[in-house]
């Protein structure tokens, strides 16, 4: 069970963030060439395409939830990328000496009035793109834009805060090793075997912050289901934080420097398989970001937690009991980074059907499912609270129309930013992840 008030300390230290924030003296010229300068060196040739074939028919509206819960036509997806576009057409397109006779540069005003758009506006779902008849990653341009932003000391100052604490301290919202060891200890005082910085081990399970602060019973949950497996799995404490804020923020170099220490940790201990937590963005910043330092891919499998589950259950090493109440009635809620970023689509639904309960789809549902609204950090930003609850109220609406009294995720950002929006609501559905009803099944 989640515990309310450790849950509302939670939302109080997010509006706290920018207090501890340390802004880059910077002058606005700097700012200004930092920006255009990562733009420019991030264009490469499948950007420079994604950014000429946009035809601007407004497709990608239809696919937005934030344009579609506000009907804003400021928060066209093809609109985000504006700026990026005009860079490239000045400086390094085809025509770039013609462009400059007519075109205007771009200013720091509207690098300031871009990061509503490509911050709080944009949860990088890629539900545009997939809806897009030229194929345009608009994903992929937003990131850019954030990581021009960032390189130009402007970014959203609670991702720069938490961003510059992982880089700084290795902790995220004061997380770190000493309170892994303080969760661990009093998930053990419970029965639950936990293995912490084994030498040696074929899978390493991380975890992350809200875990350790609020879901406890998801980290609880997954060991349970690795005990039962009978695999030889550890926690790393110098390695065990799945958030990348890096990724987030627009660092590329904090990115990197993140992921690193997952690496390190699963290379020292000869682990085969790392298994990420439920966190959406982990996936894609460990699974297809990651590289060792020689630019090879990593020599480990890194899947995902319902990814992993769905797996053994399909293979029939992981069997489940029968429900106590096979008539309760449940959806799955697909986390955009796991089923549209990277197909973890069947592994989580073969473990809720495993459950022997009422499973409904909603509509549309797996890669073209909505997004939960508070993905890519926009939960964290204090500012982006009303914008990201009109969002909500898509999914909200979508899910209530499958008639399902549960809706289970495996995301805990996207729980995060459910359970906000039910608190808000009175939303009476309740809110499950994937690992904990599974192992609530596991055979005694």
């Amino acid at each position: 069970m989640i515990n309310k008030d450790v849950f509302h300390g939670f939302l109080q230290a997010i509006h706290h963030l920018p207090e501890m924030a340390q802004p880059d003296a910077l002058t606005d010229a700097e700012r200004l060439g930092r920006a255009k300068a990562v733009m420019l060196a991030k264009t490469d040739r499948g950007l420079a395409l994604d950014l000429e074939a946009c035809v601007n028919c407004g497709y990608c509206s239809e696919a937005c939830h934030f344009y579609q819960s506000t009907q804003d036509p400021k928060y066209s997806p093809s609109r985000k990328l504006d700026l990026l576009r005009r860079v490239h057409a000045r400086e390094s397109s085809a025509f770039a000496p013609l462009k400059r006779l007519f075109l205007p540069d771009i200013t720091l005003e509207q690098l300031k009035e871009w990061q509503e758009l490509v911050y709080d506006a944009c949860t990088e779902c890629g539900r545009c793109s997939m809806i897009c008849p030229m194929g345009v990653n608009t994903a992929r341009g937003v990131n850019v834009m954030r990581e021009a932003l960032f390189e130009a000391g402007l970014a959203p100052l609670e991702l720069t805060a938490v961003a510059q604490e992982q880089a700084g301290r290795g902790t995220v919202f004061g997380v770190g090793p000493d309170e892994l060891r303080q969760t661990v200890d009093l998930l053990r005082a419970q029965g639950i075997t936990i293995p912490l910085d084994e030498p040696q081990a074929d899978l390493m399970l991380v975890s992350t912050v809200i875990d350790v602060l609020l879901f406890q019973d998801a980290l609880a949950a997954t060991a349970r289901i690795l005990n039962h497996l009978g695999v030889r799995w550890t926690l790393r404490s110098a390695g065990f934080e799945a958030a990348n804020f890096g990724l987030l923020s627009g660092s590329e170099s904090l990115q990197k420097a993140a992921s690193q220490r997952l690496i390190d940790e699963a290379l020292a201990i000869g682990a085969k398989t790392v298994i990420l937590p439920e966190c959406g963005h982990a996936y894609p910043a460990l699974r297809w970001e990651a590289r060792l330092a020689n630019g090879q891919p990593l020599p480990f499998e890194v899947l995902a937690a319902s990814e992993f589950v769905g797996r053994e259950i399909t293979a029939g090493r992981l069997q489940l009991q029968p429900p106590q109440d096979p008539s309760r009635k449940i959806t799955y809620h697909d986390a955009c980074k796991l089923a549209r970023h990277g197909g973890v689509v069947d592994e989580p639904r073969a473990a809720l059907k495993a459950l022997g309960m009422d499973l409904r789809e909603t509509t549309p549902t797996a890669e073209q499912n909505w997004c939960c609204g508070g993905g890519a950090g926009v939960f964290l930003i204090n500012r982006a609270e009303g914008l990201r609850h009109q969002a909500w109220g898509i999914k909200r609406e979508q899910i209530d129309a499958t008639g399902a009294d549960t809706v289970v995720v495996s995301c805990g950002s996207c729980r995060l930013n459910v359970m906000a929006g039910a608190e808000a609501d009175a939303w009476p559905t309740t809110i499950e992840s994937v690992v904990e009803m599974v192992a609530r099944q596991l055979p005694e």
